[in-house]
C-alpha cells in the first residue's frame, strides 16, 4: 500500500490537484487555466512555468481518438442520420477536451519544475 503522504509528495499529484511544485500547499492556478504569478503558501515565483501549447496537444490526441473511435463504431454499427452524430458527439468532444486540460497543464508545470527544465541555449564553445 503506498503512504499518502508519499503520493502527496510526488510530483504528478501535486500538478494533478493544481497544487504549488515545490510545497504542495498553495494553488497554482487562478482561475480555470491562468496561472498565479506565485504561490501563496512558500513564495515560489511561476515565472519558471511555460506548459506553451503542449496541454492542448495531448488533450486533442487523446480526446480525438476517443471521439473519432466512438463515432466510427457507431457509424459502422448503426448507421444514425447525421443530427444523432452531432448530439452525441458534440457534447463528448466538450467533455474530453475541457476536462483534462487543467490536469494536464498543472501537470507539465510540476514537472517542468521536479526536472528543472529551462529553455534552451546556445553555449559558445571555446576557441581551440
Amino acid at each position: 500500500m503506498i503512504d499518502r503522504k508519499l503520493m502527496d509528495d510526488l510530483p504528478i499529484s501535486r500538478g494533478l490537484r493544481g497544487r504549488c511544485p515545490r510545497c504542495g500547499e498553495g494553488r497554482l492556478f487562478r482561475g480555470y487555466l491562468s496561472l498565479r504569478s506565485a504561490c501563496e503558501h512558500c513564495g515560489l515565483d511561476y515565472g519558471f512555468a511555460d506548459a506553451g501549447d503542449g496541454p492542448a496537444v495531448f488533450v486533442i490526441l487523446i480526446g480525438g481518438f476517443i471521439v473519432v473511435f466512438a463515432a466510427l463504431i457507431t457509424e459502422v454499427a448503426y448507421q444514425p442520420p447525421y443530427w444523432v452524430h452531432a448530439a452525441l458527439w458534440l457534447p463528448l468532444i466538450l467533455i474530453v477536451t475541457l476536462a483534462p486540460l487543467r490536469l494536464i497543464k498543472g501537470l507539465l508545470i510540476a514537472l517542468q519544475y521536479h526536472h528543472r527544465a529551462a529553455e534552451g541555449r546556445l553555449e559558445r564553445r571555446g576557441d581551440s
